[in-house]
């Protein structure tokens, strides 16, 4: 069986989400799949690629800014020709006129089409930003896209998204890329929490930051300290938190490294005890949400927080949940329960065996192509 799987967006082995898809497409493939990776390359002209083959070079005019959000024509060919006969779409939630006629002219072709819509629901994300008329578009033709899918793919736990059936699946890991913590330091008079994402207002390091000025407020013979990595989604997001951490006095505590990967981001870990997830969904109106960085917590051996439900992870004992608010963190608490936790880096990894991407995408397959 071949599948394409189709992003509308470039393709950098580098980035978090590129690397996502290459582990769902390595997934794919265990399965006995050949699979296909159509993306958009943008380094030189705006060209649509399938692996290594230019399949569309749209020129780097004003016509070619249209044309990769609206000349699908180029992918339905490629699928016929290369006698594709499952389709994988990454929703840039971009449902249109166009590509609704793409997945019609797919379907006709005998294709079985699903769409993952990566986090759900996503209008109050873009209208926290600010940005919300980009999916204006969007909002006139999704249900209508939906009808002619097989499925959803989601992370949440909607049984039906835009009148479509869904295909619930979790965040996957990809165990062979993800390192295991290697050291198990002394906590007694140090612990160091560390938070890696690309930085939007939703993972809500603020209220870390809030809470350590709290902890620091009185004397303390235990030193705690943020590990920041990653980059900030916008200048103004990064100025308003550097900000507060000087306004509160923690810049020797917190510390930003900006974005770090391979070895460099092993030894943080190693260096560090407890991670910090997502914080601050509620800002953007998501309660139920199996976010990818809860999984690489989970994957490298260390406990964390969050505030958002995971069924995946709710009832663990190495999890320790905060309120759905924008409260201060309390970073006693974290301390006391980082001080009683029983299990071990392994046990905590070995928990999350399930999640591994094979399993996941064979749902996905089973669900469909079975």
């Amino acid at each position: 069986m071949k599948a394409l799987f189709l992003i509308f967006h470039g393709f950098d082995p580098n980035n978090g989400i590129s690397k996502k898809i290459s582990y769902q497409a390595k997934a794919l493939e265990a399965s006995g799949m050949e699979v296909h990776l159509c993306y958009m390359d943008e380094t030189t002209t705006k060209k649509r690629m399938a692996d290594n083959t230019v399949i569309a070079d749209y020129g780097n005019g004003f016509l070619g800014k249209i044309l990769k959000r609206t000349d699908f024509s180029s992918v339905v060919s490629y699928a016929t020709g290369t006698h594709i006969d499952f389709v994988y779409i990454r929703s840039d939630n971009n449902a249109s006129p166009f590509t609704l006629r793409m997945v019609k002219r797919m379907k006709k072709a005998g294709m079985k089409v699903v769409m993952e819509i990566p986090t759900y629901p996503y209008d109050a994300e873009y209208y926290a930003q600010g940005i919300g008329r980009q999916i204006m578009l969007d909002r006139l033709f999704r249900r209508r896209l939906a009808r002619h899918l097989d499925a959803i793919v989601t992370f949440s736990d909607y049984e039906r998204i835009f009148g479509q059936r869904t295909i619930r699946i979790s965040n996957g890991i990809d165990f062979d890329s993800v390192r295991m913590k290697q050291s198990v330091n002394d906590t007694s008079s140090e612990l160091n929490l560390i938070g890696v994402a690309e930085i939007h207002r939703w993972h809500g390091f603020d209220r870390i930051v809030e809470g350590m000025a709290q902890y620091y407020s009185q004397p303390q013979s235990r030193i705690v300290r943020f590990h920041v990595v990653g980059y900030f989604f916008s200048a103004q997001d990064e100025t308003e938190f550097r900000k507060l951490v000087a306004d509160r006095g923690m810049e020797q505590y917190v510390l930003l490294y900006g974005k770090k990967h391979g070895t460099e981001l092993d030894r943080l870990f190693d260096h560090c005890d407890f991670g910090i997830g997502s914080l601050g969904r509620h800002r953007v109106g998501i309660k139920n949400i199996k976010t990818l960085k809860n999984r690489e917590y989970a994957a490298r051996g260390i406990p964390f927080i969050y505030s958002e439900t995971d069924s995946d992870f709710d009832n663990k004992p190495y999890i320790l949940k905060a309120p759905a608010d924008d409260t201060p963190i309390d970073i006693a608490n974290i301390i006391a329960f980082q001080r009683r936790l029983t299990v071990d880096a392994q046990e905590i990894r070995n928990s999350i065996a399930h999640l591994s991407w094979n399993r996941q995408m064979a749902t996905v397959i089973n669900s469909v192509c079975s």
